[in-house]
């Protein structure tokens, strides 16, 4: 049987979920490619891709997708890789730089201004340079291993998630497996379920090679891997990400279609079978 394409998000916060593709472990049945969460949506889209690592938006812009469950990224309170950094103060905010990476937070940040501080900047994607970006914008939205070294005592720094909880009161999921519906096969859901499952026995070694790779504190990213992340696609991450589609909706002009599990497509394709 050929292989599947799996799109894995090249983060930190994303390795748990990838274990078993890092180490090989699934090398006979999927195909491992590493690329930003921007990239992965689109190799997805194009159908370059079997399954990916998708930022939680691009379920509703990609058709024909079914979502993994069991693994995903979210946060129920600071995710601390997820951040808005500005020059003003937030209602002030007139024109935002979006790292070139982002999708699913450059949604959410603009859900947040807009509902929590009433404004609707300009806003464009650029590279991820703190400095540049904040030379010519009055904020940035910095995303991924590149937040982590920000402190949150430098200026005005607002985490995502924190915001998105004390607006909604709901965890924020940031990605999940997205397979396209064509793709699907048996045992798929267990090897990804596992893949997460020895991911977060390993958070402690995922620390260390991490923190030699972006010269940050071992201790301080196990903390954020153990502490600021959730990796399980549990009944309050399923609310917090439909919520999402709900608020997004009008800021993308998009009808939100409905959350499908693989399982659910199992489920349908055996009962036409009978």
């Amino acid at each position: 049987m050929k292989k599947l394409r799996v799109g894995i998000v090249d983060y930190l916060n994303s390795r748990p979920l990838a274990w078993d593709f890092l180490s090989g472990a699934l090398a006979e049945r999927y195909q491992a490619l590493y690329e930003p969460p921007a990239r992965v949506a689109d190799l997805l889209a194009t159908g370059e891709i079997d399954v990916g690592l998708i930022p939680s938006i691009e379920y509703q812009r990609i058709p024909d997708l079914l979502a993994v469950p069991g693994p995903c990224v979210a946060s129920d309170s600071a995710v601390r890789s997820v951040l808005l950094v500005s020059n003003v103060p937030y209602g002030e905010i007139r024109s935002l730089a979006l790292d070139e990476n982002s999708r699913t937070s450059a949604t959410l940040v603009r859900i947040l201004l807009k509902e929590l501080y009433g404004v609707e900047p300009d806003s464009a994607p650029a590279r991820p340079d703190l400095a540049a970006m904040l030379a010519e914008n009055d904020a940035a939205l910095i995303i991924g291993d590149r937040a982590l070294r920000i402190s949150m005592e430098s200026g005005r720094v607002l985490d995502l998630a924190t915001a998105w909880h004390a607006l909604t009161g709901l965890p924020f999921v940031f990605a999940f497996w997205a397979i396209r519906s064509s793709a699907v096969r048996p045992g798929l859901g267990t090897d990804f379920r596992r893949s997460a499952e020895h991911g977060r026995q390993n958070l402690g070694v995922l620390a260390h090679e991490a923190g030699r790779e972006l010269g940050i504190s071992e201790d301080h990213l196990l903390d954020y891997l153990e502490s600021n992340l959730s990796f399980e696609f549990g009944d309050s991450e399923i609310a917090g990400l439909v919520e999402f589609y709900r608020r997004a909706a009008p800021v993308l002009e998009l009808e939100p279609k409905p959350l499908r599990f693989v399982e659910e497509r199992a489920h349908q394709d055996e009962r036409s079978a009978r």
